[in-house]
């Protein structure tokens, strides 16, 4: 049994499809924090290229999470969680291993964008503020303090449920409005726009394709994380009807900022000053093209990262409530608080990104390295998709997409196995990533399968099996815990 029910053990059915929409705009404010180290790498038509596939795939791939989340309405945690539903009857390791490399990777924004947030802050209002003090991997100074406590801000918020939240997003999206806004409209009104200054700069092995497969990676956790709305599912208090509309729109949203920002902004700035500032950069083409409010666009990026730390915390607890619930890591995470919040798994959250903040000297690679099992929960997730047609065909679909569907995820699979295996071998070609981050990655996904065994072995007392009996239907499901009921006579592998 699990270790917790005397509280709350249900998620509670409050939200709205445009509650989704919301925290999914996070993306589009994670744009902000990414498009300039692309546009200095490949230029301006490159990122444009880049973003614009990427977001693509990601619309693609929302339309077949939406099919997914209405079979599992009660699956807290998106899109590793049904990965951990396709592959169980033919490898059980692959369920933690995506759930853990997801919640990894959503886990760590909380350290790279508070610590992002605390340099905009020493930048702008406090320049002189440059005093540090050594606790052995990082010299911790005032960036590092604020993001600190932004890291503490955004997990209060979210402690006192879920409306708290969602209502920090609806702050933040409305800030994050205009400068989508002013690059994706204004600028192209004001003069201010130079087509001159949009470059095509893919260079390198493969005649400059293996850097695009290399940024296709790394840029696949912005574009792809508008499945955060499946997230929610069991939240919604219609799950098939607010689960589709959240991921639809969000897709497509996301898909036409991620063509109408880098193309507006790559008018605005040079590929070297881009390269030279990648998030500064804003701050002087907002003031540009606005006039005398770069302390406004500062504020305006707090308020992005901000909604995109939100989005974490949020998606992060429920995820690792979702890995404890399905007997995937310890059993203690499978908890809920008196307003039916995950609290120890965010708690978990907050405190392994303050040993982030302030023992790991570039947060960013942690981001790289955590890529590797965020991109491979997108594919195991897909391939999921592909399975359940195959293994439970009489399993309730309140959604189902058109056939057409499955070549269009089989060519997504085989394009997002090329981002990993390229993209996660030779990081080092964006500047940002390398062998190391690549070991971190791998020892992640690798802790993974460690508590997966101390939850069966240990806590559950059960045998460890590599292929483990799959419902054919929702009535062989016993419970909340996902235990199947064995047909007469069956045996287990």
């Amino acid at each position: 049994m699990a270790e917790a029910t005397g509280e709350q053990q249900q998620l509670r059915k409050v939200l709205h499809w445009h509650d989704g929409f919301i925290v999914a705009m996070s993306i589009p404010g994670a744009l902000f924090a990414a498009l300039g180290y692309t546009m200095g790498s490949v230029g301006a038509w490159g990122a444009l290229a880049l973003w614009a596939f990427s977001s693509l795939i990601a619309v693609f791939m929302n339309w077949i999470y939406a099919e997914l989340a209405a079979m599992f309405p009660d699956k807290p945690g998106g899109i590793a969680l049904y990965a951990h539903e396709g592959w169980r009857k033919h490898f059980s390791l692959i369920g933690p291993i995506a759930t853990f490399g997801y919640w990894f990777a959503w886990s760590s924004v909380l350290a790279i964008f508070g610590t992002t947030i605390g340099y905009l802050v020493q930048a702008e209002w406090f320049p002189g503020a440059t005093r540090t003090f050594d606790v052995g991997a990082v010299d911790v100074g005032l960036p590092h303090l604020i993001g600190a406590g932004c890291v503490v801000l955004v997990w209060a918020i979210n402690m006192l449920g879920i409306k708290p939240a969602v209502w920090l997003g609806r702050v933040s999206t409305f800030l994050l409005l205009i400068p989508i806004g002013v690059f994706a409209i204004i600028v192209f009104l004001t003069g201010d726009w130079d087509s001159s200054l949009l470059q095509w700069n893919f260079t390198g092995p493969w005649g400059g394709w293996k850097l695009a497969i290399v940024w296709l990676y790394i840029i696949g956790w912005t574009a792809y994380g508008v499945e955060v709305a499946a997230s929610f599912a069991p939240e919604y208090r219609d799950t098939r009807r607010d689960t589709s509309l959240a991921l639809k729109a969000a897709g497509l949203f996301t898909f036409g900022v991620f063509v109408l920002v880098p193309l507006g902004a790559g008018g605005t700035v040079s590929t070297e000053d881009a390269a030279a500032n990648p998030i500064g950069f804003w701050v002087a083409s907002f003031d540009q093209i606005v006039g005398g409010a770069s302390d406004f666009m500062v504020v305006i990026l707090i308020g992005a990262f901000l909604l995109t730390m939100n989005a974490a915390t949020a998606d992060g607890g429920r995820a690792l409530y979702g890995i404890a619930r399905d007997h995937m890591t310890i059993k203690q995470l499978y908890h809920l608080n008196h307003r039916g919040i995950p609290a120890r798994a965010m708690t978990l959250d907050m405190i392994v990104n303050l040993a982030l903040i302030f023992l790991i000297a570039s947060p960013l690679a942690i981001l790289v390295a955590g890529n590797l099992g965020y991109m491979s929960a997108h594919f195991f997730a897909v391939t999921a998709f592909l399975l359940l047609r195959k293994d439970r065909p009489h399993w309730p679909r309140p959604i189902r997409r058109h056939p057409i569907f499955v070549p269009i995820a089989v060519v997504i699979c085989a394009l997002n196995a090329v981002f990993i295996a390229v993209g996660a071998s030779s990081a080092s070609l964006s500047g940002y990533g390398g062998k190391k981050e690549l070991w971190i990655g791998i020892g992640v996904l690798l802790i993974s399968v460690l508590l997966f065994v101390y939850r069966r072995a240990v806590q559950d007392r059960a045998p460890i099996r590599l292929r483990e009996d799959a419902p054919a239907t929702p009535d062989a499901v016993d419970g909340v815990d996902g235990v199947v009921v064995p047909a007469p006579g069956a045996a287990g592998r």
